[in-house]
C-alpha cells in the first residue's frame, strides 16, 4: 500500500511501544524506513520489542524505560533523544490503561491508575515534545490513540472516557495554537482490536471479540494491519492539511451502537465478581513480569 522507505529520515517515538498496538504501529514505521523509539514502565519489555524488531526489518529501535506519570521523566527523556540522536519529526500517544469498574465501586486510587497515564502522561510527552520542536522551528506530527466514547461518554469505564476526553480536547486546542509552527495533531479511534492485555480488563470473557463481531455492522473486529496503516497515512504527508481531528476506525459500530460498554448494565452482581477476579488474575500476572 506505502512505497518502501516512505518514511526514511523520520524518527518516531511510539509511547506504550512494547506491546499490543504500540508494538504493531512502531514494527510498520520501522519496515517503512524510520527510525523507532519505543518507551514504556517495563524496559525489558521494551529491550526484548526492540531486539526482535530490527531482527526482523533491520534499522533501528532505540528502547527507553520510563513512566509517562512523571513529568520529569518523561522530560529527561526527551532530552536525551534530542541530544543522541536528534530531533524526534513524530509522536505517537499510544501508552494507556483501563479497566471496567461500576463508577460507585471505583476508588480514588483506581481512577488515579488510569487519568495519570492517559491524561496526564500523553499531554506530559506532548509538551516535552511540542515545546523543543517549536524552540527549533521544526514541524511535527502528533497522533494520538483515543476512543469513540469521546464523542458520547461511556458508563463503567469512566476514568477512561474523562481521560481519553481531555486528550481530544488537548488535541484540538493544540492543532490549533500550534499549527502556525507547522506542528499538526490528530487522534484515531479505534474499535475494538483484541489484544491480551486490554481485552481481559475490558471484555473478560469475550477477549476475542465475538459479541463485538455479533453487534458490528461489519461484522468483525478491527485489524492491527487497518491501525498501522491508518497511523502511517496521518504522518506520511500524503494530506498535511488534517488537522485537529479524530478518525473512528470501528466499522460504523459506534454510530449503530453507541461504541461504548451501555450493554453491562444487565450484569448481574456475579457478573462483576467473575469480572474484578479477572482484571485482578491479569494485574497480578502483569505485575509478575515486571519483577
Amino acid at each position: 500500500m506505502f512505497n518502501d522507505q516512505l518514511l526514511a529520515g523520520r524518527r518516531i517515538l511510539v509511547t506504550g511501544g512494547g506491546t499490543g498496538l504500540g508494538k504493531s504501529m512502531a514494527s510498520r514505521f520501522l519496515q517503512l524506513g524510520a527510525e523507532v523509539h519505543i518507551c514504556g514502565r517495563r524496559k525489558s519489555v521494551c529491550d526484548e520489542t526492540a531486539t526482535e524488531l530490527m531482527a526482523e526489518y533491520g534499522g533501528r529501535v532505540v528502547s527507553h524505560g520510563v513512566d509517562i506519570r512523571n513529568a520529569m521523566a518523561v522530560d529527561e527523556m526527551i532530552e536525551g533523544i534530542w541530544t543522541t540522536s536528534g530531533p524526534l519529526t513524530d509522536l505517537i500517544n499510544n501508552a494507556a490503561g483501563n479497566f471496567i469498574s461500576r463508577s460507585e465501586e471505583l476508588s480514588p486510587r483506581g481512577f488515579d491508575a488510569v487519568a495519570n497515564i492517559v491524561m496526564h502522561g500523553t499531554f506530559y510527552v506532548t509538551h516535552a515534545v511540542g515545546r523543543r520542536w517549536i524552540a527549533g522551528g521544526h514541524r511535527g506530527n502528533v497522533v494520538s490513540i483515543t476512543v469513540t466514547w469521546v464523542r458520547n461518554g461511556s458508563p463503567y469505564v469512566v476514568p477512561s472516557a474523562m481521560s481519553k476526553s481531555a486528550i481530544h480536547a488537548m488535541t484540538m486546542s493544540l492543532a490549533i495554537e500550534w499549527g502556525r509552527h507547522g506542528i499538526r495533531l490528530n487522534t484515531i479511534a479505534p474499535g475494538e482490536i483484541p489484544t491480551e492485555g486490554m481485552s481481559k480488563r475490558i471484555k473478560p470473557g469475550d477477549e476475542a471479540g465475538a459479541n463485538t463481531k455479533a453487534m458490528n455492522p461489519m461484522g468483525r473486529v478491527g485489524t492491527m494491519e487497518e491501525l498501522q496503516n491508518l497511523a502511517v497515512f496521518l504522518i506520511s504527508g500524503g494530506c498535511d492539511w488534517i488537522n485537529g481531528e479524530t478518525i473512528a476506525m470501528d466499522g460504523a459500530q459506534a454510530l449503530a451502537t453507541g461504541g461504548n460498554f451501555y450493554q453491562l448494565r444487565d450484569w448481574s452482581d456475579d457478573d462483576w465478581t467473575k469480572a474484578r477476579d479477572s482484571i485482578k488474575a491479569q494485574n497480578e500476572k502483569d505485575r509478575a513480569a515486571r519483577g
